[in-house]
């Protein structure tokens, strides 16, 4: 058997109830695994991870985002290809159940490697493949609450906090794979963050600071205080010190998170592969909402030493 590896992440923060994520995240390890066994390309394995991330309230990718100022829904996605370092991102969109699928739409149907709001939208309406919806269709009643609470406190929030609740928690949507042709990619969705305004787009979408995927040193997805992510291009950081330095997945990741935290005072977390196999999850918040499978032997965790049991 050929070897290949997957991660998938949740998001990262506060979390209490860890075990109403652990079905979510079984089901969708379990269908990426099984493409991966069969052959499948590593691109479109963190498409259809995502996607199915997406498709689940419990997190803040597509149906279920979190919801702007104005009470719009607003979502982030991008997605990459490690063997050619073909890449794909959009932002600021809407009506669509599958913004993953839209960012692999423009790496693949376009010359651009990056469309938002308006000039998006427009793209989309030309695909013939990808599932159009009403916004109203993405909105679930938490989301108008959640949106109530900060506007009444004048607050830009977490997409998992709220006043009946302790949990404090990005649900940011991500995965990463290394196939058995030894190919690496990388995806993340993302609604954002609650009571957002002016348009704002966070690190998911941008490539080298929320997603990367390169065959010469890793794959990343990250999830957390976009604007802090960005400051110091987490991922491509991740990538440099594997590809430049020979630095495993793990010790990488731990060595950027630490600059995270010293550099921009940032909150998060992130999940890698690099390009022997190797995982890697690491996170300043006090935990990620994690699942992996190395050649089929799989674990469910929400902390990076949950990885002692792989």
């Amino acid at each position: 058997m050929k070897n290949y590896t997957l991660i998938i992440h949740g998001g990262a923060g506060l979390v209490f109830n860890h075990d109403k994520y652990k079905d979510s995240m079984q089901k969708v390890l379990d269908v990426g695994d099984s493409m991966l066994s069969q052959g499948q390309s590593s691109l479109d394995v963190v498409e259809c991870c995502v996607r199915m991330l997406e498709d689940d309230p419990l997190y803040n990718a597509g149906y279920g985002s979190v919801l702007t100022s104005e009470g719009n829904v607003e979502m982030d996605a991008a997605i990459m290809d490690g063997a050619n370092l073909s890449n794909g991102a959009v932002a600021a969109i809407t009506n669509v159940r599958h913004p993953i699928s839209v960012a692999r739409a423009v790496m693949e149907k376009t010359n651009h490697v990056f469309l938002v709001a308006k000039g998006a939208q427009d793209f989309i309406n030309t695909l013939d493949n990808i599932e159009k919806c009403n916004q109203d269709d993405l909105i679930i009643d938490y989301r108008r609450e959640q949106l109530k609470e900060a506007v009444a406190k004048n607050e830009v929030r977490l997409d998992h906090s709220s006043l009946d609740s302790k949990e404090r928690k990005f649900s940011t949507v991500g995965a990463v794979a290394l196939d058995t042709s030894g190919n690496l990619a990388a995806a993340t969705s993302t609604g954002g963050i609650v009571n957002k305004k002016f348009g704002r787009v966070g690190d998911t979408p941008i490539i080298g600071a929320g997603t990367i995927a390169d065959n010469n040193s890793c794959a990343v997805s990250c999830t957390g205080f976009g604007e802090q992510f960005i400051k110091i291009s987490v991922a491509k950081r991740v990538a440099d010190y594997i590809e430049l330095l020979g630095m495993n997945a793990q010790s990488a990741a731990n060595k950027v998170r630490d600059e995270l935290v010293q550099k921009v005072g940032g909150l998060g977390g992130f999940i890698v592969i690099d390009k022997n196999g190797n995982i890697g999850v690491s996170h300043s918040s006090p935990c990620i909402l994690f699942a992996t499978s190395k050649n089929g032997i799989k674990n469910i965790g929400v902390n990076s030493q949950d990885l002692l049991k792989v």
